[in-house]
């Protein structure tokens, strides 16, 4: 249409249209821009797949930190109420810790410039003086754990709590030789005075802080110096009953004087900056409440499917007990509750006239029940690097498959006993070595000298449960050439396929083979060779030489 014969509209219309489609051009322009990568992904803001997601990041602390309080409260509340749970965390600490990890000292020889026996001599006196000090409940501050039980309690502690503080006391006690005293802590303990984190520098209780989250305090350079130990946990019931409060004590992360470590933490980091953990279960928490709910619904619902009681209606009067007393009034569990109506399994109740009952069929326990509860679990043990196969306990598919599932959790307990023994094991070994060798019980020459000596004298390896065998006998033959072939040691498979320690097999092999042979000689004695017989001096046919 030509200009002169539009209407206002129209030519108002025309004006403005440029300036819509330049406009456009524009906003398809930093669309391509801003899909792009990722943006046509994972980060796109467009799609409708994508518009729904409800996402929020912080740092460490926001993330984390900041919500630890509740993932501890849950996941401690998961593993005492959801079976999947609780077979997680056990099996982790079964798989990883067992019994205990045991040490086996390693000297390094070379830097030391000693002889393989004065090792052997050496390492036997380590191992029964820590066996004298670890086997038995002194070294636990509570007098109830010895060091091996200490490790299970302390490793199960970081898998509900996501971390546990360890400190290191000195308590001398009549009648045993070492004062070294392990103090495990729960994580709730180790928060900030009044539970309240300080970013800025301020001042705590008269102590000058730069920094302090969730009970851990560092400096400007953000290195952990310092721990606030609540007296209470705070979670308990007698620490707002108690005349004086709750306290908070502040325990320096190192000696200032000889740089022994006070505080031990055990956690694994998931972010740089992030000062507590978060509890093994967290990825999973909501999975394993939702797999819990409808377990209890199933199990309910197959129940009351279970209890089928006959209701008669009738329009004559009858003398029966009316709807809701048909068990004994010593049986109800719900008796103060009026709204509640308890029916019994193969019960008849009659009806008044005029009531009819209506029967829905819950058609349980459901035949996808398995296969769904399944899928759930093999989420969550994938989350938790813990194979079905393992988190049942059943291994019903192929042997290959079997072995695979083993192979693949074996690794995962590796690296996990791995930092364990870091961050625990090997640090308490170093401070009762210390001690050790100050009261003059193990003779170390140089060792407080030279911290590189230290360490050659406090070298230790740490002996864990043994690896599953499907097929022991193909396991001993392929240990066999792996030592044959030295890609592996005699000491390092005697770990992995017993968790025993192989010195100390070898020397009980000897005595027990020394023990055997003796027996031997006294339930099957051998008879006496010819030429023995003849020079026994009982028998009356030995003839003496005479001389001329």
């Amino acid at each position: 249409m030509p200009y002169e014969k539009m209407s206002l509209f129209d030519r108002a219309v025309a004006a403005v249209a440029p300036v819509h489609a330049c406009k456009r051009a524009m906003a398809r322009k930093r669309l391509s821009v801003i899909d792009s990568g990722y943006g046509n992904y994972g980060a796109n803001h467009i799609k409708k797949s994508m518009i729904g997601w409800m996402y929020h990041g912080g740092s460490a602390k926001e993330d984390i930190e900041d919500n630890i309080d509740t993932l501890r409260q849950r996941s401690r509340d998961a593993y005492m109420g959801v079976p999947v749970a609780t077979a997680s965390l056990k099996t982790l600490r079964t798989n990883v810790i067992a019994g205990g990890l045991i040490p086996a000292p390693q000297i390094d020889a070379d830097f030391l410039k000693l002889t393989d026996e004065q090792v052997r001599e050496l390492q036997a006196q380590i191992v029964r003086e820590f066996d004298l000090w670890a086997d038995t409940p002194t070294c636990d501050a509570d007098q109830i754990d010895n060091f091996y039980s200490l490790q299970q309690l302390a490793y199960l502690s970081y898998l509900m709590s996501g971390d546990s503080i360890v400190l290191l006391p000195m308590k001398q006690q009549v009648g045993q030789p070492y004062s070294l005293r392990i103090r495990l802590i729960e994580a709730d303990r180790i928060c900030s005075p009044d539970m309240y984190d300080r970013l800025v520098p301020c001042e705590v209780y008269g102590h000058k802080v730069q920094s302090i989250v969730q009970g851990v305090e560092t400096d400007a350079d953000g290195m952990v110096i310092a721990y606030w130990i609540c007296n209470r946990h705070p979670l308990s019931n007698d620490a707002a009953a108690q005349p004086d409060g709750i306290k908070w004590e502040r325990v320096e992360a190192y000696g200032k004087t000889t740089g022994r470590r006070n505080v031990l933490h055990i956690m694994t980091r998931e972010r740089p900056g992030q000062r507590r953990g978060a509890p093994t279960l967290a990825p999973v928490l909501e999975t394993l409440k939702q797999l819990g709910r409808y377990t209890d619904a199933e199990i309910e619902a197959a129940l009351i499917g279970a209890l089928f009681t006959v209701f008669i209606k009738s329009d004559l009067p009858s003398d029966s007990k009316p709807f809701g007393e048909v068990i004994p009034q010593e049986q109800l569990i719900d008796e103060d509750d009026q709204r509640s109506i308890e029916i019994g399994s193969g019960s008849v109740a009659s009806l008044a006239p005029g009531e009819s009952t209506e029967f829905v069929d819950p058609k349980h326990p459901n035949t996808g029940y398995d296969a769904f509860t399944d899928a759930l679990i093999k989420q969550i043990g994938a989350a938790l690097e813990i194979p079905p196969e393992v988190l049942f306990k059943q291994f019903i598919a192929s042997y290959s498959a079997a072995r695979g599932a083993l192979n693949e959790f074996w690794r995962s307990c590796g690296m996990m006993r791995g930092w364990f023994i870091d961050d625990f094991c090997q640090p308490v070994y170093e401070a009762w070595f210390m001690e050790a060798v100050a009261r003059g019980r193990i003779h170390a020459p140089g060792f407080f000298s030279d911290p590189a000596i230290q360490k050659a004298y406090m070298g230790c390896v740490w002996n864990g449960p043994a690896r599953t065998n499907l097929n022991p006998v193909q396991e001993v033959t392929a240990a066999e050439k792996r030592v044959e072939n030295c890609f592996s040691t005699a000491q390092e498979e005697t770990a992995q396929m017993t968790g025993g320690d192989f010195t100390r097999n070898v020397r009980q092999r000897v005595i027990e083979a020394k023990m055997k042979q003796e027996v031997d000689e006294i339930v099957h004695p051998q008879p006496a060779k010819h030429d023995e017989l003849i020079g026994n001096a009982n028998w009356p046919w030995r003839t003496e030489k005479k001389h001329a």
